[in-house]
């Protein structure tokens, strides 16, 4: 998404304004002459905006992804158990409107520990959280919500997460969108989970924050995510 033109901001210039996506937000991260604190903590950024020659960038994967769960899916969560699978840009970027949900539980699990267990210090100021191997939360029980936040559903791949991680009557989310029903839903939807989501919900909603900052008014996001959204079968 790019803007550029006069009249799309408070001050009537003609400054550019973009959209994200990977492989590039570590490059916007890096070229940014101005770090908003979200981007900060996810040590990459989705969205720019230029002042004059000054480059202004945030970070809105993560507030897009709690609205898609909590706003559109209408499941909150304050006081359950949430399970976030994978270590990368797009986790490092939920992790802060995770916590600010306050649930119950809050796990973060990744195929190498390590990374998980680094993530899970950096955030421990703003809330718990627990960091485990992708096998290890069959020991903990069932999540209430589970994320996949890794790229293995872009490759069609498997994220190896055991069936006993799902609660049937909780949420099944997934980042990658347009996919059908992906290899991780299809292991949610074979564990008994009813509700599964892919990740329609997040690309409009991050889409519509970052709109709001760089024109001051957020767009109403129910009727593309309803327009966006294909049948998971």
């Amino acid at each position: 998404m790019l803007l550029h033109g006069k009249g799309w901001n408070p001050n009537g210039t003609g400054n550019l304004a973009l959209n994200i996506t990977a492989p590039f937000k570590l490059d916007a991260f890096t070229y940014a002459a101005e770090l908003r604190e979200r981007a900060k903590l996810a040590g990459a950024a989705n969205a720019m905006k230029f002042e004059g020659d000054r480059a202004l960038a945030d970070n809105f994967d993560g507030v897009g992804l709690v609205s898609g769960i909590t706003r559109n899916l209408d499941c909150l969560m304050k006081g359950r158990r949430v399970l976030l699978l994978g270590a990368g840009g797009a986790v490092r970027g939920a992790i802060m409107p995770f916590l600010s949900q306050q649930p119950a539980e809050f796990v973060i699990a990744n195929r190498t520990v390590g990374k998980a267990q680094a993530l899970a210090g950096q955030f421990a100021p703003f809330g718990s959280c627990a960091a485990l191997g992708y096998d290890a939360p069959a020991d903990r029980g069932a999540s209430d919500i589970v994320v996949n936040g890794t790229s293995a559903s872009l490759r069609g791949k498997l994220t190896p997460v055991p069936a006993v991680s799902f609660n049937p009557d909780g949420l099944a989310s997934e980042l990658a969108y347009g996919k059908g029903l992906a290899p991780f839903l299809r292991v949610a939807r074979g564990a008994g989970v009813a509700r599964v989501a892919d990740g329609v919900g997040m690309l409009v909603e991050q889409a519509a924050e970052a709109f709001a900052w760089w024109r001051g008014v957020r767009p109403e996001t129910g009727p593309t995510i309803d327009r966006m959204t294909i049948p998971l079968t």
